[in-house]
């Protein structure tokens, strides 16, 4: 498996590689016959319709808490606490290729995830869609399933260092991140005053790069969007489905919003809560320490992220932003769980268009109920320092 994502990532490569030279050469002056003239339009209207991007993201960390790592890891009674480090957090590179006027493909991988274990991991998208009509649109492969807000964008255009925790913790069970399935979505009243949009989706539920499925179960998600992201919208996200011949579902809800101050300034305002079964956690348990069913293990969280923006359009510099994103998060709610509560301040320096170029400092706060010895779970005080372009 580790080969044949390697394999994947170098052909990546190649092709990138291949696509620039052949499309140098097109442009190269052709003094041939005509049969060689329209063989060279031919490519280079072949060409058109494949497009490479990507995205970089470099960072430094450095821990405030005396024996804490970078990683946000308890480190009891070691000699050296590894409390700051660089480190390359995203590296991703992305080929989509429009074949027809119905039917696109894309790839996406992360090459920053072979510095560890590549398992599940590297591949992140790799789908097929067909386009009908605005209504009705179909994908199928390896995708991110909408079912919130976080799902709506990348994670480098985000107005905060990361996902949220509560992203994480509903990927890890199935319902968000990337994960293999199919999924119908589209719009409708799109000129209307309050315009539609929606998604339905089934998926294995047990995360990305897997060869199969490892039960019967799948998991369905229904996303509800109104209103207009540039203004304001909500979102309203269902699930229900089977893990080990047990039933889970998951709930959310989510806004949206676009205030402008002043010329200048803007404020733009996300919120979201959800709730849902922690199967993962549930199976996780040995038998003995289970408290009934997957049923009586739930999970719920809300964060609040307002993010101020000046629009500054100075040579490069497109804009200044001011962000704090306050989450609770409960990875089990009905045992007494050990609530999670992040503290994220960012301020950062937005270049070109759509954060074509980015410099991020903030820091992350995480604060427990309980710190538990030589784990995660344990409060924690991160500075970040994040350099990322976009191509």
């Amino acid at each position: 498996m580790h080969k044949r994502i390697l394999r994947v990532a170098i052909c990546l490569i190649i092709c990138c590689c291949t696509a620039s030279y052949t499309y140098a050469w097109s442009l190269t002056p052709v003094q041939d016959s005509t049969a060689k003239d329209s063989a060279v339009q031919k490519l280079a209207g072949f060409i058109k319709k494949i497009s490479f991007g990507g995205v970089f993201q470099a960072r430094y960390t450095g821990s405030l808490v005396k024996d804490v790592d970078v990683n946000g890891v308890h480190q009891p009674n070691t000699d050296e606490v590894v409390r700051n480090s660089f480190s390359i957090k995203r590296a991703r590179l992305q080929a989509k290729a429009q074949v027809s006027d119905r039917f696109t493909a894309a790839i996406l991988v992360n090459l920053a995830e072979f510095s560890g274990d590549t398992k599940g991991k590297v591949l992140e998208n790799a789908y097929i869609s067909y386009r009908w009509n605005d209504a009705f649109n179909f994908t199928i492969g390896q995708f991110r399933p909408s079912f919130g807000l976080e799902d709506l964008f990348p994670v480098d255009i985000v107005q905060s260092m990361d996902f949220s925790n509560q992203y994480y913790a509903f990927g890890s069970n199935g319902w968000q991140s990337f994960q293999i399935g199919v999924s119908m979505f589209g719009a409708f009243n799109k000129e209307s005053k309050v315009p539609m949009k929606y998604a339905i989706s089934v998926v294995n539920g047990n995360n990305r790069n897997q060869p199969s499925d490892n039960d019967n179960g799948k998991l369905g998600t229904a996303r509800l969007e109104f209103g207009d992201m540039n203004k304001i919208s909500l979102g309203l996200n269902g699930g229900f489905g089977k893990v080990k011949k047990q039933s889970v579902y998951a709930l959310g809800i989510d806004v949206n919003g676009v205030i402008p101050l002043s010329p200048r300034w803007d404020l733009q305002l996300q919120s979201e809560y959800k709730q849902g079964n922690n199967h993962q956690l549930y199976y996780a348990l040995p038998d003995s320490l289970r408290k009934g069913g997957v049923g009586n293990y739930t999970m719920n969280g809300i964060y609040v992220l307002p993010n101020f923006r000046y629009k500054i359009n100075y040579h490069k510099l497109t804009s200044i932003e001011v962000s704090m994103r306050y989450e609770y998060f409960n990875e089990d709610e009905q045992h007494n769980g050990n609530v999670r509560r992040s503290y994220i301040p960012m301020v950062s320096l937005a270049f070109l268009k759509d954060y074509g170029g980015r410099i991020q400092l903030g820091m992350q706060i995480d604060q427990y109920n309980k710190d538990i010895s030589g784990t995660k779970t344990h409060n924690s005080n991160l500075l970040i320092a994040q350099v990322q372009c976009r191509f």
